[in-house]
C-alpha cells in the first residue's frame, strides 16, 4: 500500500474517532440537563422497595392481583412520580417505577419484560408512562398486548394502534400534547387548568402551560380516573 494512501486512511480514522467522541460528550451533556423530583417526591421515593433497580409501592392489602408498571417521562427523573405511585397503591394497585438509563424511556422499551416474573401473585397487569413514557410504553404493548390488561397514558398518545383497553389523561393547559392523536382513544379524562408537569413533581417544564389546579389536585384526579379504568377493565 503507498504511503498516500494510509496516510489518507489513517486520517480518515482519526476524523471518525473525533467525531464519534464529540456526538458521545454532546449527548452525556444532553442527558446532565434533566429534570429532578422535589424533595417531597423524594422522601416518598427513598420508602419504597426496591427490585433490580426498580421502586416498588407495595399495595396496602396483601392479596393485590393488580400491578401497574410505569415508565417516567422523558429527562424527568423517576422519583418524580413515586407520589402518584404511592397514592395508587394506597388504593390496592402494586406499582413498579422503572429506572431509565439517562432517564430516557427510549433506552429500555421492553422494561416490563423483567418485571412479570418478579410478581407471581400479580394477575392483572397494566402498563403506563407519561409523555415519552406513555410513548414508549405504547410502543412496547404493540407487540406485548397479551401480557397486559391496559394502557395508561398520562400527557401522551398512542404512537401506535392496538384494540388493549387504553386510558388518557391530560390537561387543558398541556401545551405539548396533539390532542388530536387522542382521537381513537375511547377512555379520555381532561383535566380543566390541568398541565404537563403535574403528573409528576419535578417542577415546572419548559414551554409547558400554567395550570390552574394545584399538583395535588390533578395527581388525585388522575389517581381517581385510574382506578375508575382498572375497575372496568377488570370486571
Amino acid at each position: 500500500m503507498k504511503r498516500s494512501k494510509k496516510k489518507r486512511i489513517i486520517i480518515g480514522l482519526a476524523v471518525t474517532a473525533i467525531i464519534i467522541v464529540a456526538l458521545l460528550g454532546a449527548f452525556y451533556i444532553y442527558t446532565l440537563n434533566y429534570y429532578r423530583a422535589d424533595d417531597s417526591a423524594q422522601a416518598i421515593y427513598e420508602q419504597a422497595d426496591f427490585i433490580d433497580g426498580n421502586a416498588v409501592f407495595n399495595a396496602g392489602t396483601n392479596d393485590s392481583k393488580t400491578g401497574l408498571i410505569f415508565y417516567p417521562g422523558g429527562k424527568v427523573e423517576a422519583s418524580a412520580y413515586a407520589p402518584l405511585l404511592k397514592a395508587l397503591s394506597d388504593e390496592g394497585i402494586t406499582c413498579i417505577l422503572v429506572e431509565m438509563p439517562f432517564n430516557l424511556a427510549v433506552f429500555r422499551i421492553n422494561a416490563a419484560d423483567e418485571i412479570y416474573e418478579k410478581f407471581p401473585g400479580i394477575e392483572n397487569w397494566y402498563l403506563g408512562g407519561h409523555s415519552l413514557g406513555g410513548a414508549m410504553a405504547s410502543s412496547y404493548v404493540n407487540k406485548n398486548s397479551d401480557k397486559l390488561m391496559g394502557l395508561v397514558l398520562l400527557g401522551a398518545y398512542p404512537i401506535n394502534d392496538s384494540d388493549i383497553p387504553t386510558l388518557a389523561v391530560y390537561g387543558t393547559e398541556d401545551n405539548g400534547l396533539d390532542i388530536s392523536k387522542l382521537e381513537g382513544v375511547e377512555n379520555r379524562l381532561e383535566l380543566i387548568g390541568g398541565n404537563h408537569a403535574y403528573f409528576g413533581n419535578y417542577g415546572e417544564q419548559k414551554g409547558d402551560g400554567v395550570a390552574s389546579m394545584t399538583r395535588d389536585e390533578q395527581q388525585e384526579m388522575t389517581v381517581a380516573a385510574i382506578i375508575d379504568f382498572i375497575k372496568g377493565s377488570t370486571e
